[in-house]
């Protein structure tokens, strides 16, 4: 579809010199239309951008981007990322952010959430709560998982999909491998994952933007479905949640690197379990069902944060020989707990830690005299070689002339 420019100016809010693209296939689909009309509200003069018709270049020293052969000069890009073309529409965006283009969700963001593997492994290593879930590679190896995710009934997926799509529910043994085989000789990579019968047929969808949830949706499915999208008949109705569930879905749209986000949950007897993060969320059944302008709050965010630019620092120092980010887990070296951070590093020296997680917080250069927990993690930044061998010589408590030096270098562990 040819891309469409809006040109009406008549707003109730000041113009803007803000230069907004969204990436979307069909300028006429409900979520880029309603974006599209609260940009205009607020003096913007949008494009929809097809981002199947983008030509990128790369030569020495610069990279380049064309849109329908006309250069593509824009401050901030929403991408509407069909899940068909994530692939190409991911190169896109990554294209973009290296030419200092401001994006309301990465690349790296999208690929992370539409890998549902992937992603359950970087909720859970966030201790978020996640349904019990199996990787299955074989046939011989669903009973197993069966057994692991708490036993029947099932609830079996292939790790890419999209508005319920590959998902399925068996209530036996037999139709478990019949599905798990049939799946794996078309080449999908296969889930089984735990069942939780008091959410049956019915999830919450939670939209956030930027850090907070603006809106929330129950979703229940008709008649004998247990999938409850709205794509898929489901009906629809505004919840108000708990704050349990609210910094749920804000820490699930966080540690996956999206801005822009929905967030499906589950209401288990135990409190909310993250069931899936979608990046390019449809706002028409979201807006009805819960009356908020989601719309216009995506819009909002974004003018308000496009002067920032969000910085790779491990990405920023590999500009400079030798330099990096390194990230230490302190539960894998029980020697050092409830030992000061600086003894971790020679007397009188710079500490090069900026940040340490503990209990999903960060604490920005924490100071020397705080005590070190089994589950801290520490981010530490500076020239790797030196900085391997100091943590080397604290970790295993031997003089740092014991190893050797001149290893590759890396920017990341």
């Amino acid at each position: 579809m040819s891309a469409e420019r809006g040109t009406n100016r008549d707003s109730e809010f000041s113009n803007s010199d803000l230069r907004l693209a969204i990436l979307s296939r069909g300028p006429r689909l409900y979520s880029t239309r309603r974006l599209v009309e609260e940009a205009r509200k607020r003096g913007l003069d949008p494009y929809v951008a097809d981002p199947m018709k983008f030509s990128l270049f790369v030569a020495d020293g610069r990279i380049d981007v064309l849109h329908n052969g006309e250069p593509f000069n824009f401050d901030a890009v929403i991408p509407r990322i069909g899940h068909s073309i994530t692939k190409h529409g991911v190169a896109v965006l990554r294209h973009l952010e290296q030419l200092g283009i401001w994006t309301a969700n990465s690349g790296g963001g999208i690929l992370q959430s539409r890998d549902k593997l992937h992603a359950s492994q970087i909720l859970a290593r966030n201790r978020l709560p996640v349904p019990r879930t199996t990787y299955v590679r074989d046939i011989i190896d669903v009973e197993t998982a069966v057994d692991f995710v708490g036993g029947l009934p099932v609830v079996i997926k292939v790790t890419q999909g999209t508005q319920g799509q590959g998902v399925f529910l068996r209530h036996t043994l037999r139709e478990a491998k019949n599905l798990v085989q049939g799946l794996l000789l078309t080449g999908r990579a296969v889930l089984v994952q735990e069942y939780i019968a008091e959410s049956h047929g019915k999830d919450i969808r939670a939209l956030v933007v930027g850090d907070r949830v603006v809106a929330s949706m129950r979703r229940r499915a008709r008649g004998r479905e247990f999938r409850s999208n709205y794509h898929l008949n489901g009906t629809v109705e505004n919840v108000d949640l708990t704050p349990e569930f609210e910094e749920a879905a804000c820490r699930a749209a966080r540690v996956l690197g999206l801005h822009v986000a929905g967030v499906d949950l589950l209401e288990s007897d135990d409190g909310p379990l993250v069931l899936e993060v979608n990046s390019s969320p449809g706002l028409e059944g979201i807006e009805k069902a819960s009356g908020v302008n989601v719309a216009g709050e995506i819009i909002d965010y974004v003018m308000s944060e496009t002067e920032f630019s969000e910085v790779d620092l491990d990405q920023l120092l590999r500009t400079v020989p030798g330099a990096g980010v390194l990230s230490l887990q302190i539960r894998n070296h029980p020697n050092v707990v409830g030992k000061p951070l600086a003894s971790l590093f020679k007397s009188g020296s710079e500490i090069p830690v900026f940040a340490l997680s503990r209990d999903n917080t960060l604490i920005w250069n924490p100071p020397n005299e705080i005590q070190l927990r089994w589950d801290d993690i520490l981010v530490c930044y500076g020239e790797l070689t030196a900085l391997r061998a100091s943590l080397r010589q604290a970790i295993l408590d031997v003089p740092s002339e014991a190893f050797s030096l001149d290893e590759p270098e890396e920017t990341n562990a």
